[in-house]
């Protein structure tokens, strides 16, 4: 086989839990293969590409090495990747709203 489904990989390597969380992942567009988001869950990923992956508030970057033929142990799952950098924390995502009164505000305490 020439490649492997990312969701799949995902899944053997152990960077998603299971392979419909990896398709999740996909989707949702927190996963870059050489710099290229890809929202396919059927991109097929070759050894020697670079793979990026955000989950909550932390961002992996990583080389395959091999495409693996089961999920095997951890042990068996770090052999398909290396880190290329640490795990880098992302700051705290900005909510999509901004509230209107904080707790420490004047008006916040005007209840009657």
């Amino acid at each position: 086989m020439n490649g492997r489904r990312l969701d799949q990989w995902l899944w053997f390597a152990r960077l998603a839990k299971s392979r419909s969380r990896g398709a999740r992942l996909c989707a949702s567009g927190a996963v870059a293969v050489n710099g290229m988001t890809v929202t396919r869950v059927n991109h097929i990923l070759r050894t020697g590409e670079s793979v990026t992956v955000r989950q909550g508030a932390f961002c992996r970057t990583v080389r395959v090495l091999g495409l693996g033929e089961r999920r095997g142990p951890a042990a068996e799952a770090r052999l398909l990747y290396e880190e290329i950098a640490p795990p880098v924390h992302q700051s705290e995502p900005t909510p999509a709203w901004t509230p209107l009164l904080f707790d420490d505000d004047d008006c916040a305490n005007l209840r009657e």
